[in-house]
């Protein structure tokens, strides 16, 4: 039996701290607040105690506080943990990007990532970062989904949006749009959908998932008028992948897709570049929506939205976002378990969602 499945054995979910001139601080007090909380997982934030302090007062939580340790496996399996990276002062200006909230959202990040590497912690949640300030710390990558393909060494990777409802995988990631012709390939199509169709299988427990391409051009390029992508790489994909078996459908074009609610009828959809998953997975589930990185060795979520220097320090950040992340990436983690557990024996039957219902997470 897989020593994770047990009933007794506790999630050790890594938290880092993101900028701290952001709303990365409030939305971690407020969702480890909930004492619910540590009969679910162990949270383990790594952060600094002076800028967790000051943030808790600046949101008027008086009955929190975290248990400071220096490492990881110090961590008290009842309570919310901080492993303290920095004891110097550290200058706080909320809403603006410094190069001192960028070198502790880069510090924070390096330390959580080692630790899971040495399974310290199980998961990774990751707070928001600023990518103009960690970027003068050093940190050389479009964002956290590349950091952590680089330090993991997966090619394979995939930015997938997660609500209740609506699953969005994107092809092209962060890159600038004018680099878009030259970043999309048949081969990483081909690349992305299968990654999104194995994550969905062993992520989401979904034996036979029903998967959605969205087409490059308007309306998907009208048999070739507006554009050829369609034509000349993402129906060949589709075509290819559905001889291999795959549920995979398209290409639809993105601007009625959404408004019509199609997307009910799948259990994931493919955008081929980042806005165009991003508007629409952003207006229907802002809130709520999660980040996760899949096609990676290790699991790692994300709330959907950014550092929001305009409220920051004005107590009005939603958590639901950031706890909704840390729910998905403890469900992942032993979605993951339960798949390796059934893969390794025959005998066991794989229990999945009917891919016909609408997708929940």
């Amino acid at each position: 039996m897989n020593k994770f499945l047990d009933e007794d054995f506790r999630i050790k979910a890594g938290i880092t701290c993101g900028d701290l001139n952001g709303i990365g601080y409030e939305i971690i007090i407020k969702t480890l607040s909930d004492s619910r909380i540590n009969e679910l997982f162990t949270p383990i934030v790594y952060g600094s105690s002076k800028a967790a302090s000051y943030h808790r007062k600046t949101v008027n939580i008086n009955d929190f506080n975290f248990n400071i340790i220096r490492k990881a496996d110090q961590a008290n399996s009842k309570k919310p943990n901080l492993v303290n990276i920095k004891d110097e002062e550290i200058k706080i200006e909320l809403g603006i990007a410094t190069p001192e909230s960028g070198a502790l959202a880069f510090q924070s990040l390096e330390a959580a990532v080692e630790d899971l590497k040495r399974n310290q912690i199980n998961v990774l949640v990751t707070a928001p970062i600023n990518k103009y300030a960690i970027k003068q710390a050093g940190f050389n990558f479009p964002g956290h989904t590349e950091y952590l393909a680089t330090h993991f060494e997966s090619k394979n990777y995939l930015m997938l949006m997660i609500s209740k409802n609506l699953r969005v995988g994107i092809v092209t990631g962060h890159i600038p749009l004018r680099q878009l012709a030259e970043k999309l390939t048949k081969q990483l199509v081909m690349a992305k959908a299968k990654t999104l169709h194995d994550s969905l299988v062993r992520d989401f427990n979904i034996g036979k998932p029903r998967i959605a391409v969205l087409g490059l051009n308007p309306h998907s390029g009208e048999g070739g008028l507006i554009g050829e992508e369609e034509q000349t790489m993402i129906i060949p994909v589709i075509k290819e992948l559905s001889n291999q078996g795959m549920l995979i459908f398209g290409p639809f074009p993105a601007d009625g897709f959404f408004g019509s609610s199609a997307y009910k009828d799948f259990d994931a959809v493919l955008a081929m570049y980042h806005d165009q998953g991003m508007l629409p997975f952003k207006s229907l589930s802002f809130d709520t929506g999660v980040n996760y990185t899949a096609g990676l060795p290790i699991v790692r979520t994300s709330p959907a939205h950014g550092t929001a220097y305009e409220i920051a320090g004005k107590n009005q950040a939603s958590p639901d976002s950031f706890r909704e992340a840390i729910y998905l990436a403890c469900d992942i983690f032993r979605n993951r378990m339960i798949y390796e557990e059934v893969t390794s024996n025959p005998l066991i039957p794989f229990a999945t969602e009917d891919s016909n219902e609408t997708p929940e997470t």
